[in-house]
């Protein structure tokens, strides 16, 4: 009886807080913000493909380049509160989840859950440059690599987290290939509806693509032992130069995540909070 009343209670807050108009224009913020974001990894991608810079390709890249520009901090400060607000809303749709079968249920549950840690983990990366410091995304995942494959188990832990990844970005392949991302939006009709499908159709399929080349990574650095594998999003994107063609595909895949990035802009509009 009293652990219905905490779930009731936790229903109800959960249920306050997503009503409000302030969370959610905060919320609608974060996708905006993601997809700057995403839009300047695509183009630090592209740079790096063509030979025309050395940042970062990932959220550090793209968090350092607005730290350095005038009025950087200011826009660093609006990452950080929407991002955040964004995550939250994630986590707190965890409690509005409606009946449905168990598994089902918790499976989705856990892919909210999931979105909300990586959005708060981004949000506290974009808070380090705002206070002034720097971070860098692949010395990070190195780092925790490391610390991993350190203890018992861990090797096993890495490679199923991993695969874990790759089957993330096989989601992300599958929803873009499949129109399914349009469930969670208002398409609006005519050709602006047209043009807000293909973004989303290329930029899920590029994101998914750059996602399992991370998972990719991982489950490599736990067969060799080599935490220096494990570099991230920016070490998954410049592995695609070695491929055939890489250059290529590297220039498409950072196309394809600027499209996800502007398909996010639309996204800040039409969700359906």
């Amino acid at each position: 009886m009293a652990a219905d009343s905490v779930s009731d209670n936790a229903h109800h807050a959960a249920r306050t807080v997503e009503g409000s108009r302030t969370f959610q224009l905060l919320a609608r913020a974060g996708y905006a913000v993601n997809g700057l974001l995403h839009v300047m990894i695509g183009a630090i991608a592209i740079s790096v493909a063509t030979g025309a810079g050395g940042e970062s390709a990932d959220q550090s890249g793209a968090l350092g380049q607005l730290a350095q520009t005038p009025g950087g901090v200011f826009v660093l400060w609006t990452v950080v509160l929407g991002l955040a607000s964004l995550g939250l809303w994630y986590l707190v749709q965890v409690f509005l989840e409606p009946a449905q079968d168990p598994k089902r249920k918790w499976a989705h549950r856990a892919v909210l859950i999931g979105k909300g840690v990586v959005f708060l983990f981004i949000a506290w990366t974009a808070f380090t440059f705002a206070r002034g410091a720097s971070a860098s995304s692949s010395e990070t995942a190195s780092d925790s690599t490391a610390r991993l494959l350190s203890i018992p188990g861990g090797v096993v832990l890495l490679f199923v987290a991993g695969l874990a990844v790759v089957v993330i970005g096989g989601v992300f392949i599958h929803r873009g290939a499949s129109h399914g991302f349009t469930d969670s939006i208002t398409v609006p009709g005519g050709p602006a509806g047209t043009v807000v499908v293909i973004l989303g159709t290329v930029g899920y399929i590029a994101e998914g693509i750059a996602l399992a080349a991370v998972g990719i990574l991982f489950t490599v650095a736990a067969f060799t032992l080599d935490p220096e594998k494990a570099t991230g999003m920016d070490g998954a994107l410049k592995s695609l130069v070695a491929l055939p063609f890489g250059v290529a595909i590297l220039v498409l895949v950072g196309a394809g995540v600027i499209a996800y990035g502007v398909y996010c802009f639309a996204q800040a509009r039409l969700a359906r909070l």
